[in-house]
């Protein structure tokens, strides 16, 4: 939904699903301490990923960590450490319209874009106001449909690699940006694909006017 690997100095993405292994949780985080970890048992609903006595062992956990995780984070700390002219680095989810069982803020609406600066750790404070700002003046919102650190200030990724180098900033745009009924047939799994291209739209001009006001461009 972001469609921007043509338009940035780097690009790292993920390409198993986080229901298989979530890059996006600590690399000791694992079930049944914690259900919706690294390697999980349950979705963020509370439901099994697996059936009874079919959950991975040791053995496969480690094959999913040393063929997925590790590459994954391993070309992220090496960009980091042999670019020198990076400023700013987006971590890009979706979330979900209204705050699962396992999540920070079970049964809450939420807004439609959320930025994570983990209290200003990640990023400069005041570039997550910028960024919100320019979120809201792009996609017409009201001040609580884009929100910073609220229901998430960063995950994993933002949390380990923020201000290593350069600010990292947490991005996720609620899935009713674009799944629903308006735009997405849940018989047929179909997408309006110019609903797609005008997010992407917003999103990119987002960056513009962002990056345009910091002095990036």
């Amino acid at each position: 939904i972001y469609g921007l690997r043509e338009e940035v100095m780097a690009y790292v993405e993920a390409h198993v699903a986080r229901v298989v292994i979530d890059l996006n949780r600590p690399p000791g985080e694992r079930a049944p301490v914690f259900p919706d970890g690294v390697i999980k048992s349950h979705t963020c609903h509370g439901v099994p990923v697996y059936g009874q006595g079919m959950e991975p062992g040791e053995e496969l956990a480690a094959l999913l960590m040393r063929e997925h995780y590790d590459p994954y984070h391993n070309l992220i700390r090496s960009i980091l450490d042999s670019r020198t002219d990076l400023k700013l680095a987006l971590d890009c989810h979706s979330m979900e319209p209204v705050g699962p069982t396992l999540g920070p803020d079970p049964g809450q609406p939420r807004p439609l874009i959320c930025l994570g600066i983990r209290g200003g750790r990640s990023c400069p404070r005041d570039w997550g106001g910028r960024l919100a700002a320019c979120f809201r003046e792009e996609f017409q919102l009201p001040e609580e449909e884009v929100m910073i650190d609220r229901p998430f200030s960063g995950g994993y990724i933002t949390q380990t690699y923020g201000q290593r180098t350069i600010p990292w900033i947490q991005v996720e745009m609620n899935r009713r940006l674009y799944l629903d009924p308006a735009w997405f047939d849940a018989k047929t799994l179909r997408m309006d694909p110019a609903r797609l291209d005008d997010l992407r739209g917003r999103f990119r001009r987002v960056l513009e006017n962002f990056c345009l006001q910091l002095g990036f461009v």
